[in-house]
Protein backbone atom coordinates (compact mmCIF):
# COMPACT_ATOMS: atom_id res chain seq x y z
CA UNK A 1 0.00 0.00 0.00
CA UNK A 2 1.31 3.40 -0.77
CA UNK A 3 0.33 6.24 1.34
CA UNK A 4 -0.11 10.74 0.56
CA UNK A 5 -1.47 14.07 1.22
CA UNK A 6 -1.74 17.64 0.05
CA UNK A 7 0.30 19.75 1.93
CA UNK A 8 -1.97 20.75 5.21
CA UNK A 9 -3.37 17.07 5.16
CA UNK A 10 -6.80 17.75 5.06
CA UNK A 11 -6.56 15.34 1.73
CA UNK A 12 -5.20 12.16 2.24
CA UNK A 13 -5.06 8.99 -0.08
CA UNK A 14 -4.05 5.12 -0.25
CA UNK A 15 -3.31 3.23 -3.03
CA UNK A 16 -3.43 -0.85 -3.14
CA UNK A 17 -0.69 -2.50 -4.97
CA UNK A 18 2.30 -1.55 -6.63
CA UNK A 19 2.51 1.93 -8.48
CA UNK A 20 2.50 1.80 -12.39
CA UNK A 21 5.54 3.48 -13.59
CA UNK A 22 4.88 7.23 -13.71
CA UNK A 23 4.52 9.92 -16.69
CA UNK A 24 5.79 13.46 -16.71
CA UNK A 25 3.28 16.05 -18.91
CA UNK A 26 4.85 18.97 -20.21
CA UNK A 27 1.55 20.06 -21.72
CA UNK A 28 0.71 23.83 -21.14
CA UNK A 29 -2.49 22.94 -18.98
CA UNK A 30 -0.62 21.01 -16.66
CA UNK A 31 2.02 23.35 -16.40
CA UNK A 32 -0.41 25.80 -15.33
CA UNK A 33 -1.74 23.12 -12.78
CA UNK A 34 1.21 22.29 -11.44
CA UNK A 35 3.59 24.99 -11.64
CA UNK A 36 5.87 23.10 -13.53
CA UNK A 37 5.45 19.70 -15.64
CA UNK A 38 3.01 17.11 -13.91
CA UNK A 39 4.65 13.73 -13.13
CA UNK A 40 1.66 11.30 -12.23
CA UNK A 41 1.19 7.67 -11.60
CA UNK A 42 -2.15 6.15 -13.34
CA UNK A 43 -3.79 4.03 -10.63
CA UNK A 44 -6.92 2.24 -11.50
CA UNK A 45 -9.97 3.75 -9.31
CA UNK A 46 -10.77 0.63 -7.26
CA UNK A 47 -7.60 0.37 -5.54
CA UNK A 48 -7.60 4.34 -5.04
CA UNK A 49 -9.14 5.88 -1.28
CA UNK A 50 -9.48 9.38 -0.85
CA UNK A 51 -9.95 10.25 2.48
CA UNK A 52 -11.07 14.23 2.77
CA UNK A 53 -12.89 14.25 -0.36
CA UNK A 54 -15.25 16.73 0.67
CA UNK A 55 -11.85 18.89 0.36
CA UNK A 56 -11.20 18.13 -2.99
CA UNK A 57 -11.80 20.51 -5.68
CA UNK A 58 -12.84 19.33 -9.45
CA UNK A 59 -11.60 21.70 -12.09
CA UNK A 60 -13.07 20.33 -15.55
CA UNK A 61 -9.70 21.45 -17.87
CA UNK A 62 -10.98 20.15 -21.24
CA UNK A 63 -13.76 17.75 -22.21
CA UNK A 64 -11.60 14.75 -21.63
CA UNK A 65 -10.47 15.13 -18.13
CA UNK A 66 -10.93 17.20 -15.23
CA UNK A 67 -7.90 18.08 -12.18
CA UNK A 68 -8.57 17.39 -8.59
CA UNK A 69 -6.67 19.71 -5.66
CA UNK A 70 -6.95 20.36 -2.11
CA UNK A 71 -9.53 23.42 -1.64
CA UNK A 72 -7.81 24.45 1.41
CA UNK A 73 -4.21 24.50 0.25
CA UNK A 74 -3.83 24.24 -3.17
CA UNK A 75 -1.94 21.04 -3.56
CA UNK A 76 -2.58 19.71 -7.15
CA UNK A 77 -3.13 16.11 -6.47
CA UNK A 78 -4.84 14.77 -9.58
CA UNK A 79 -5.76 14.46 -13.12
CA UNK A 80 -9.17 12.18 -13.74
CA UNK A 81 -9.86 11.33 -17.44
CA UNK A 82 -13.75 11.45 -18.44
CA UNK A 83 -14.82 7.71 -18.68
CA UNK A 84 -11.84 5.74 -17.58
CA UNK A 85 -11.24 3.84 -14.55
CA UNK A 86 -7.89 5.01 -13.30
CA UNK A 87 -6.65 8.32 -12.18
CA UNK A 88 -3.21 10.24 -12.31
CA UNK A 89 -1.91 10.72 -8.85
CA UNK A 90 0.79 13.63 -8.37
CA UNK A 91 4.29 11.68 -7.63
CA UNK A 92 5.17 14.34 -5.24
CA UNK A 93 2.22 14.27 -3.24
CA UNK A 94 3.02 10.27 -1.77
CA UNK A 95 4.82 9.98 1.26
CA UNK A 96 8.18 7.75 1.39
CA UNK A 97 9.72 5.59 -1.09
CA UNK A 98 7.23 4.68 -4.53
CA UNK A 99 9.13 1.91 -5.58
CA UNK A 100 8.94 3.25 -9.18
CA UNK A 101 11.11 5.16 -11.92
CA UNK A 102 10.16 7.91 -14.57
CA UNK A 103 8.62 5.74 -17.43
CA UNK A 104 8.51 8.86 -20.36
CA UNK A 105 8.18 12.54 -20.75
CA UNK A 106 4.60 13.40 -23.00
CA UNK A 107 3.84 16.43 -24.80
CA UNK A 108 7.86 17.65 -25.08
CA UNK A 109 6.84 19.77 -27.97
CA UNK A 110 4.83 22.07 -24.94
CA UNK A 111 7.71 22.07 -22.46
CA UNK A 112 9.02 25.17 -20.75
CA UNK A 113 11.96 27.34 -22.35
CA UNK A 114 13.67 27.58 -18.40
CA UNK A 115 14.51 24.11 -18.44
CA UNK A 116 15.77 21.04 -20.40
CA UNK A 117 14.68 17.38 -20.06
CA UNK A 118 18.07 15.58 -19.70
CA UNK A 119 17.60 12.74 -17.99
CA UNK A 120 17.89 10.42 -20.41
CA UNK A 121 13.99 9.19 -20.17
CA UNK A 122 12.35 8.74 -23.57
CA UNK A 123 10.38 11.55 -24.81
CA UNK A 124 7.34 12.04 -26.96
CA UNK A 125 6.34 15.42 -28.60
CA UNK A 126 3.08 14.50 -27.89
CA UNK A 127 1.09 11.22 -26.35
CA UNK A 128 2.50 7.58 -28.18
CA UNK A 129 -0.40 6.03 -29.83
CA UNK A 130 -1.73 3.20 -27.86
CA UNK A 131 -2.27 0.11 -29.77
CA UNK A 132 -5.86 -0.51 -30.44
Amino acid sequence: MHTGSCLCGAVTFEVDGDLPAPDACHCSKCRKHSGHFFASTDVPRASLRIGGESNVTWFQSSEKARRGFCAICGSSLFWDPIGRDWTGIAMGAFDGPTGTRLAVHIYTADKGDYYEIADGVQQFDQVPRQPH
